[in-house]
């Protein structure tokens, strides 16, 4: 009888060790629970904002998160910021991506001499400027009356080249069009033409 007892009590005292552990283990599961979800969360927002670095030719890199890229510029924001910023693809070497991607965006034209001056480029949507740095006007003109006989189109050349080349002695590989007073049609005596721009660089400040 005495034996009955000892097991009964015995008995209830485990029943009460087991309940009091499944409420420890219970606990600690649900804490581990939030834990791992507020892990999840944290890692699921720091892959949301990693960065992405935009690296410029002229030696700048921009830490931001690239929304896209369209025909002549990359959108893209800064941590933290709402605000779409822009920089023409003509500034940008290439992308790397937060998910370790590359993508090369442009190649640098090296321009040194006025003999360099085919390699410059001339541009006509002002989106493409954003991000180069500007250096100076340009022009190119034909000399009109004391040119002789030449056709429209020869004028128009020949004040391209003229503008081209005063881009290319500034060391410029880019010239952004302002004004393009340029001629067509028949030969015909002092024909005249007038190109303008502003040459831009790549920026290499800090």
């Amino acid at each position: 009888m005495i034996n009955l007892h000892f097991l009964i009590v015995k008995l209830a005292y485990l029943l009460i060790i087991w309940k009091c552990l499944l409420n420890l283990f219970t606990k600690i599961f649900n804490s581990m629970k939030k834990l791992l979800t507020t892990l999840f969360l944290a890692f699921a927002m720091v892959a949301a904002f990693a960065s992405d670095k935009i690296f410029l030719h002229g030696g700048k890199t921009i830490d931001g998160k690239v929304v896209k890229l369209d025909d002549f510029k990359i959108i893209y924001k800064y941590e933290g910021e709402d605000a779409e910023q822009t920089v023409t693809k003509k500034a940008v070497e290439k992308i790397q991506y937060s998910s370790g991607r590359t993508e090369q965006i442009s190649e640098k034209v090296v321009v040194s001499s006025k003999a360099d001056w085919e390699k410059v480029e001339i541009l006509l949507d002002k989106s493409e400027i954003v991000g180069l740095k500007k250096i100076g006007e340009v022009k190119g003109k034909t000399s009109g009356y004391f040119s002789g006989y030449v056709s429209g189109a020869a004028a128009d050349k020949k004040a391209n080249k003229k503008m081209l080349e005063a881009a290319a002695e500034m060391g410029c590989p880019f010239v952004y069009m302002t004004s393009d007073s340029g001629n067509s049609g028949a030969f015909s005596y002092g024909k005249q033409a007038l190109k303008k721009g502003i040459a831009y660089n790549y920026d290499d400040k800090e």
